[in-house]
């Protein structure tokens, strides 16, 4: 699989200096965690769950998670655990007509993980991994421990992807004590942590609070604070820290705004203000400027309850032509020694030692979502994505 590798080769040929490159679930994690991107959740009682990932990995989705929590009633868990029995066996069926998304099962309890493994059975090797809620040491250590069991039970790898979203990471007199905890226990278990992700919804729900589409989870100055140390302690470039995923974007239909639209003008000209009028329609505009803030606090791809979501997310992680230049520049052999250089641009400085890290990440980036040719933008990705997805 890969990036826009559902639009034609001549359209790719046409917006990329460098396309994304294939990668499977075999791929380093390292590559996988930045390769996540949006990552589509679906409640596991979906009748048509199997014909659902199908029809979204035709559509760029490269993720998804199949979710038995928080979006599922308490008493539909049994029905929803058979349901994804049966779908997986469906998607068996399919796999080799059709390329899957790396495909993950949110569970509630850790026992949950070996048992659905178990029946499951041989089509468990579609499973790339499990997504564990309210992730904290003494709730983490035996969700890993069970996915310990389930891998060799399967005989593949299986990632874990712990959900940073307990009360205890939120309040303060807690949070630094739940976050060494928390450290100690993923860096136990590196080799099988793939990503960290943010349950915002959690956190606003310990202070009765609700972002409207108007405003981030940056603009929420509690979340932020939380969002800003868990990317302090768990996300650093030093070697020692994790992909940490952006926030769920709650909206996707036309609420009555309160605000005026966040999309400037001038990026949007000739037909495509037409795409600027959609994205406003669809509270898309409020999405957008949080993927911006998302990257620039650290946080790489993004969890996304709705597919008219993944489009923009994968729009804005495509790396610039600017971006790709700078990086090849600080990373250049020549430039081992440090020192400072204009930009190709010539509208900023590259100092190389303190930009490295940025670099290094931005070429990551670029190997998964690729380069955008010189010219080309987030409007024109961000149409491509849209030609063949849902906007609504």
């Amino acid at each position: 699989m890969r990036h826009f590798g559902h639009l034609a080769p001549d359209v790719r040929k046409d917006l990329f200096h460098k396309e994304p490159a294939e990668f499977t679930a075999d791929s380093p994690s390292r590559l996988l965690a930045i390769a996540l991107g949006a990552t589509l959740y679906s409640p596991a009682t979906r009748l048509r769950l199997a014909d659902d990932v199908i029809k979204q990995a035709g559509r760029g989705v490269v993720s998804m998670v199949l979710c038995l929590e928080d979006s599922i009633d308490d008493g539909e868990v049994a029905d929803a655990e058979e349901n994804l029995v049966r779908q997986f066996a469906r998607l068996a069926e399919c796999a080799t007509e059709v390329d899957l998304p790396l495909l993950f099962i949110r569970v509630r309890k850790p026992e949950q993980i070996p048992d659905l493994v178990r029946r499951i059975g041989t089509p468990s090797r579609l499973l790339s991994g499990f997504v564990l809620p309210k992730f904290t040491e003494e709730r983490g250590v035996p969700f890993m421990e069970a996915l310990a069991s389930a891998e060799s039970a399967c005989g593949r790898r299986l990632f874990a992807m712990p959900v940073l979203e307990s009360p205890e990471l939120m309040h303060l007199e807690s949070r630094t004590e739940t976050l060494r905890g928390i450290a100690r226990t993923v860096d136990k278990y590196r080799d099988r942590v793939l990503a960290l992700r943010l349950g915002v919804t959690d956190f606003c729900s310990a202070y009765g609070l609700r972002r409207a589409p108007d405003m981030t989870a940056y603009d929420v100055q509690l979340v932020a604070s939380v969002i800003a140390d868990v990317v302090n302690v768990l996300g650093r470039a030093d070697g020692t820290g994790f992909t940490v995923t952006g926030p769920v974007w709650e909206y996707f239909r036309l609420q009555e705004r309160m605000f005026k639209p966040q999309l400037r003008r001038s990026p949007f000209t000739g037909r495509a203000e037409e795409l600027r009028t959609a994205l406003i329609e669809h509270d898309m505009d409020g999405l957008l400027r949080e993927i911006g803030l998302d990257r620039a606090n650290g946080l790489q791809g993004k969890t996304c309850i709705h597919p008219s979501h993944v489009a923009p997310v994968h729009a804005l992680s495509v790396v610039s032509h600017e971006e790709y230049t700078d990086a090849v520049d600080i990373l250049s052999p020549e430039r081992g020694g440090g020192g400072v250089l204009r930009s190709a641009y010539t509208n900023k400085m590259n100092e190389v030692k303190p930009h490295r890290a940025w670099a290094e990440r931005t070429m990551l980036r670029a190997e998964v979502f690729g380069v955008a040719r010189e010219g080309v933008g987030f409007v024109e990705l961000l149409a491509a994505g849209l030609s063949t997805g849902d906007t609504a």
